[in-house]
């Protein structure tokens, strides 16, 4: 069994002996916010105290509390999360009456109100910090901090040579920014309902390394990741990229080549620009590589190189139709699915064929006056034959209404799962 398969097989457990243990010592005061249909804990919920000291939880649904002053004294600690709420409606809000005793933990269940369900996050510092710090298990192997990653934006992936090959667009760290692409690889055998644990490209200080750098000035974003065989019949790892300054139109674009023995990329065929930089998810399907539905090349070594050989198609959008952003093919339903965003909304649709006509689309996440954007789903991560699905963006105060920032969570590839049988989401289907 892997390592964060064994964890989390335990973690409810270990938690439930945590609390009922007597004499621990420990200084933190625990909450542990549940999701009441499911038992797991929920990420990413705000607890905030009379003081207005607030708390998140993390990928565990952990908060250790640490407020010295209130010790052994009960608090009314508010309750919100997106997606979520909290049952108990007081004069003083969603939330109850805690008593901050250090050494124990105090469990609070919280009512999902959106479709998908949110499961941890997979990408900065400290996404385990608070079940660190109260001495419980985590569900990943670096747990506090990887590759010195703080923040890390829009996520592609493709299984390449028998791993899971990642890349994202900019990075932050500590005392750096890498605005030239970072990359990882994870074990396929990784469950995605538990952890997805990142082996970094890194450079000799440990920082995630620039997988492209290019001569030019601008920010360098790669699309998208294509697996293609070459003429030798070796698998290769093929990159559409762009480098620009901001959100201007592309002063450059082409393809890049994965140099593996040196671990980065390499610029090997310059292409015209066609439109501003949009991440991608390419599939393949019928002899082409989709890089999008509404564009396409043949699944050849010389014709990908060729941009005449690149094909614009007409895509047919729901009718309700929000912003485009991940279509892939789904096993269980037996149509393509085509996931679309609106500033913190992301919604689901389905099709017969890739370029449409999709039908309804139906709202599955929700994110309060908060942004989640270029999302993602992976269909190597499939379980139950495709009933269950797993969807990942990024999290961030960008482009939204946000009057503040979430701490850690900011800037960050957060997890959710999808099961394709709710019947909520009849309406997408035809």
């Amino acid at each position: 069994m892997k390592f964060a398969s064994l964890v989390m097989a335990v973690i409810n457990v270990a938690v439930l002996l945590w609390s009922c243990a007597d004499g621990l010592a420990s200084e933190y005061c625990v909450i542990r916010v549940i999701d009441e249909d499911t038992g797991r804990g929920v990420p990413l919920i705000e607890l905030k105290l009379p003081n207005e000291v607030k708390y998140w939880t993390d990928s565990a649904g952990v908060a250790a509390l640490d407020e010295p002053s209130f010790v052994g004294r009960e608090v009314f600690i508010t309750i919100r999360g997106h997606g979520y709420e909290y049952s108990e409606e007081t004069l003083f809000g969603r939330g109850t009456h805690v008593r901050i005793d250090p050494g124990g933990v105090r469990e609070l269940y919280v009512r999902r109100t959106m479709i998908a369900e949110r499961l941890y996050r997979l990408t900065g510092e400290g996404i385990y910090r608070d079940s660190v710090i109260a001495g419980l298990p985590a569900a990943m192997e670096e747990p506090m901090m990887n590759a010195l990653v703080l923040g890390q934006d829009t996520v592609s992936a493709a299984v390449y040579r028998g791993k899971i090959f990642w890349i994202w667009g900019d990075t932050i760290g500590p005392a750096y920014w890498n605005f030239s692409v970072s990359a990882a690889t994870s074990d396929l055998g990784d469950d995605p309902a538990v952890a997805v644990n990142y082996s970094y490209f890194t450079d000799s200080d440990g920082r995630a390394s620039q997988m492209l750098p290019l001569q030019g000035k601008g920010l360098v974003w790669i699309e998208g990741l294509i697996p293609m065989v070459d003429p030798e019949g070796e698998e290769r790892l093929i990159a559409t990229y762009t480098r620009q300054a901001g959100l201007q139109f592309p002063d450059e674009c082409g393809l890049a080549l994965f140099d593996d023995s040196m671990g980065v990329f390499h610029p090997w065929v310059q292409m015209p620009c066609r439109d501003h930089h949009i991440s991608s998810h390419p599939f393949l399907h019928d002899g082409y590589w989709y890089l999008y539905p509404w564009l396409r090349v043949p699944n050849d070594w010389d014709a990908i190189q060729d941009s005449s050989q690149w094909e614009t198609r007409a895509i047919q959008l729901p009718s309700n139709a929000k912003r485009p952003s991940c279509v892939v093919w789904n096993e269980y339903r037996e149509r393509w699915i085509l996931l679309l965003e609106d500033t913190g909304d992301v919604y689901y649709a389905e099709a017969r064929e890739p370029e449409g006509p999709y039908g309804t689309a139906v709202k599955i996440i929700h994110h309060d006056q908060y942004n989640f954007y270029n999302v993602a789903t992976h269909a190597f991560f499939n379980k139950d034959g495709g009933r269950e699905i797993y969807v990942e963006g990024t999290y961030t105060d960008s482009f939204s209404g946000a009057t503040e920032r979430t701490p850690r969570y900011n800037y960050n590839q957060v997890m959710y799962r999808l099961r394709l049988d709710d019947p909520r989401l009849r309406e997408a289907h035809e």
